[in-house]
């Protein structure tokens, strides 16, 4: 059995690893959810699936998120020092062992980029803390505000994935067409295989 993430350390230290979009607007906002129609780069929610980070890319990019978002709170030592805990395999959150000086080189060029936004993944529903939604009630108001939309995209797929893994259920085509409302040949069609590698890995940790 793989490790769990030690989360509790970041949140001790009060690294930030989540955030809202701050100049986007929603479309639509209740007390459960925010809609965006147009969908949004501006939501940053680090470790909320349960897949590890299995590649240096990835690695990278978490990075890149962890330093925009911190890049005001914390000084050049400290931000080393959280890198250094989340590259540790110890932790949990990496499934793989790296070199330090290969891990002292990603991070002098992530510091080196400053407070640039990484690049992100388009959100179109996000829910709020709190809520008490189960998995049937998110994914049905997924559904029906994707539904206002002219096609089923990667992202919308993405973002069913996600809310299937958070709540620890198997990842399956015939689950993900009928969140969306649409058909399995639709998924198969608008399903890429960076997306098809994210499934199995996301199926993968739970």
């Amino acid at each position: 059995m793989s490790q769990d993430r030690n989360l509790k350390w970041l949140n001790d230290r009060q690294v930030i690893y989540y955030r809202n979009p701050i100049t986007d607007l929603p479309s639509e906002s209740t007390d459960l959810y925010d809609y965006y129609a147009e969908g949004t780069f501006q939501c940053y929610n680090l470790f909320r699936s349960k897949a590890k980070i299995t590649t240096y890319k990835s690695l990278k990019w978490h990075f890149l998120v962890l330093n925009y978002l911190n890049h005001d709170k914390f000084a050049f030592d400290s931000i080393t020092h959280v890198f250094n805990f989340i590259a540790d395999k110890e932790n949990g959150f990496v499934t793989f062992f790296m070199k330090q000086k290969i891990l002292d080189n990603m991070i002098k060029e992530v510091l080196g980029i400053g407070d640039t936004p990484p690049r992100n993944r388009i959100r179109k529903v996000i829910f709020k803390h709190g809520t008490g939604l189960t998995l049937s009630q998110k994914l049905s108001i997924v559904g029906k505000l994707i539904g206002k939309g002219k096609k089923v995209s990667e992202d919308d797929i993405y973002q069913c994935m996600l809310d299937l893994n958070h709540e620890k259920q198997k990842i399956t085509i015939s689950k993900l067409a009928k969140l969306l409302g649409c058909t399995t040949r639709t998924i198969h069609r608008n399903m890429g295989n960076q997306l098809k590698t994210e499934k199995e890995l996301l199926n993968n940790e739970l």
